[in-house]
């Protein structure tokens, strides 16, 4: 089960990207805009930053269609990334990739050069997936000598969706650029590097030359997230997206998102990129987040949404170990929870009065202080236990890191909830960041306590 340890993360990254933009295949969004109808289409980059979060299905990054002819770039329902164009009965070109891409806790980025003027064939599609070039296809065939590649026909083009509005993408995509009539190389787009030369990073697209239909999506733009600020004015229709799908987790500092990948029961839907599970009746198995840690103090927020059919505020947040039981609610056989019906805290199978209880509505910070050994529980802002923490030093996770968990632990209902790490996907009404200008909370971070965010690893996990 992937999750990311601070030893995976840059401080100091040069470019930093601020904003991504946050995908629900449950809300059907999507991006799309009408072309220029270009008949010179024999060069062409794709590149973009993606996070994914549902897997197993189609999932379309970009789409267009003109007759019978379409383009698309996607993830195939195997995770394959597969990129092509097909005329109604065959495949004109393609590349499919042998490997599969379910990493939800990492970011990738997908490059795309795209020159029909090569001489040599397989000169004339290239793949590259942060900084280095694939060379292991399913399938692949080659475009004819100087062949138009059919993204740039008088059509419409689809950001997050196929062209038949089908395949909607579930997760994050930032840096999403187009450039038409260049052939550049990924060193254009990225950089290794230096002092972790295995870790591929962005860098300044902003002056390229981007081409009649190309693009720059920074996504800065909350109030507009198809903003082309390559200065060709190529805006996108934004389509159900809304002010909040605007993250800060980004290509240069990945926040935790919650772990479809680590949970015993996989009916659990997950939503709004990966933060918003709502839980089903009958399983009582808990979920955990991406990032785990065995050392500093962490802070995050979880809002009890909704309790789905009358139960009984069977919920409970706290922390877990990332290989969980077969069955049991938190705090069971595993890890240390808060619990919502009456305020208690439960540490591995036993439980003792703690705090108040908490109800739908109501926000639940968690103060992980993994220097002392110390967990404290907020609600709404106030400390539980009159600000005495739980002390947690004899409880030691298998795996040497803790990671935030929440569960309903009630198998006859079901309850809905939203993890917030500092990008939430909900509307925060008052805003607070950690000591290192990271995240946005709705209640004050603990001084001394930063967010789950690879930045925060690299200096304090």
């Amino acid at each position: 089960m992937p999750f990311i340890l601070g030893t995976n993360s840059i401080k100091d990254t040069g470019y930093d990207v601020a904003n991504s933009c946050r995908f629900d295949d449950g809300s059907s969004d999507n991006l799309t805009r009408t072309q220029t109808n270009d008949s010179s289409n024999t060069k062409f980059n794709f590149s973009v930053w993606i996070k994914r979060c549902n897997l197993g299905a189609s999932q379309v990054l970009y789409a267009t269609q003109s007759g019978s002819d379409e383009a698309r770039v996607e993830f195939n329902s195997s995770d394959q990334l597969f990129w092509y164009k097909y005329n109604g009965s065959s495949f004109q070109w393609s590349l499919q990739t042998n490997r599969v891409f379910r990493d939800v806790s990492a970011w990738y980025h997908i490059n795309l050069k795209y020159d029909s003027t090569q001489g040599t064939s397989s000169n004339r599609l290239k793949m590259y997936i942060n900084g280095v070039e694939e060379t292991s296809f399913s399938q692949s065939g080659y475009p004819s000598s100087s062949e138009n590649s059919n993204f740039f026909q008088g059509a419409t083009a689809y950001l997050g969706c196929s062209e038949n509005t089908a395949g909607f993408f579930d997760g994050y995509m930032s840096e999403y650029v187009i450039l038409q009539g260049q052939a550049l190389e990924p060193t254009s787009f990225g950089e290794f590097d230096e002092d972790s030369p295995n870790i591929w990073k962005p860098k300044d697209v902003s002056g390229l030359t981007f081409g009649t239909n190309g693009f720059y999506l920074d996504f800065e733009d909350s109030s507009a997230l198809g903003n082309d600020v390559s200065g060709n004015n190529n805006d996108f229709t934004v389509n159900n997206l809304t002010a909040t799908d605007q993250s800060t987790d980004t290509c240069t500092n990945n926040f935790a998102t919650m772990n479809p990948l680590a949970i015993t029961y996989s009916a659990n839907t997950f939503s709004e990129g990966n933060l918003k599970i709502t839980t089903i009746s009958g399983a009582s198995s808990y979920n955990q987040a991406t990032i785990g840690v065995s050392s500093g103090k962490w802070f995050w927020e979880v809002k009890y949404v909704s309790d789905t059919d009358g139960g009984a505020d069977y919920a409970r947040i706290g922390i877990a170990d990332i290989d969980p039981p077969g069955t049991g609610g938190l705090g069971e056989v595993e890890g240390i929870a808060y619990e919502a019906i009456n305020g208690r805290k439960k540490l591995r199978g036993s439980q003792s009065t703690y705090g108040d209880t908490y109800a739908p509505g109501d926000i639940i910070g968690v103060a992980l202080n993994l220097d002392d050994n110390e967990l404290t529980f907020y609600k709404n802002g106030v400390a539980q236990n009159s600000g005495t923490a739980i002390d947690i030093s004899s409880y030691t996770p298998k795996t040497g890191f803790w990671h935030p968990a929440f569960n309903y632990d009630d198998g006859s209902h079901s309850g809905v909830f939203e993890a917030n790490f500092g990008s939430p996907s909900f509307s925060i009404s008052s805003g607070n960041a950690d000591g290192n200008g990271y995240g946005n909370f709705e209640y004050a971070v603990p001084s001394g306590f930063f967010s789950l965010c690879t930045k925060n690893l690299a200096e304090h996990g």
